[in-house]
């Protein structure tokens, strides 16, 4: 019986590695960048998206001005959930509003606490909300605030870590750079070990991590296989 599970695992083994993910190759819309140490960083004019509406983020700082209530008026930073309190309109989502939309949120929340044809103008101080997406197989996939001496290792952390079923050997970000995308492909074992620099990460980029098939049948493999008599190890990719 032993034997015959040790078979099976190899099999599926086998097979989850001829279902990974197809290798990266430059195409007309896509470089594909092989040494990574040649990544370029992207220039001003790429971290600027064109057409974005200015929308306040996480962590934006904002002016409140409450027309003839001085005492309302104030500046706020936006948390790191994208809420503001503000005394009498309490806890207001901010975050994704315009600042027009913001303005209107908080009036319709002053009216509610009898303040009277409250007229309210907000205004974005400082914006720290350029995001990077973060994807694939990590704890919290999502769009998160690029600050200062971000790496790639910080911005993995920053959405909890990768997953049971990450590959840590197939992690690709995506960047623009002079209008042309680009995509460099990394190994974070690599990188924990020091085999090279961990690479910056800059505002727009996208940071995918892959998924690896031979977990997720091992997982599976195991969950069916309860009566092995000794330890069974597989080598994961």
């Amino acid at each position: 019986m032993r034997y015959l599970i040790l078979a099976l695992l190899t099999a599926a083994t086998g097979l989850a590695g001829c279902a990974g993910r197809p290798e990266l190759v430059s195409t007309e819309r896509l470089t594909v960048v092989k040494d990574t140490s040649a990544f370029p960083a992207p220039n001003r004019s790429d971290l600027t998206v064109a057409d974005r509406p200015s929308l306040i983020g996480p962590l934006d700082t904002i002016q409140v001005d409450v027309f003839n209530v001085p005492d309302l008026s104030r500046e706020v930073q936006v948390d790191a959930s994208g809420r503001i309190s503000m005394p009498l309109a309490g806890t207001i989502p901010a975050s994704g509003k315009t600042a027009t939309e913001l303005a209107t949120a908080i009036e319709t929340a002053l009216r509610a606490r009898y303040v009277r044809q409250p007229e309210v103008t907000v205004n974005i101080k400082n914006s720290v909300s350029q995001v990077v997406t973060i994807d694939g197989q990590v704890v919290e996939p999502g769009l998160y605030p690029v600050t200062n001496q971000m790496t790639l290792m910080r911005a993995i952390a920053s959405a909890k870590g990768m997953s049971e079923f990450a590959r840590a050997d197939d992690v690709v970000i995506l960047r623009t750079v002079d209008g042309r995308k680009m995509a460099g492909l990394y190994n974070m074992t690599a990188i924990r070990r020091g085999a090279y620099d961990d690479p910056a990460i800059y505002a727009n980029d996208v940071i995918v991590v892959g998924d690896s098939p031979q977990r997720r049948m091992f997982r599976d493999f195991i969950s069916l296989a309860p009566l092995l008599a000794a330890p069974l190890v597989a080598i994961l990719q």
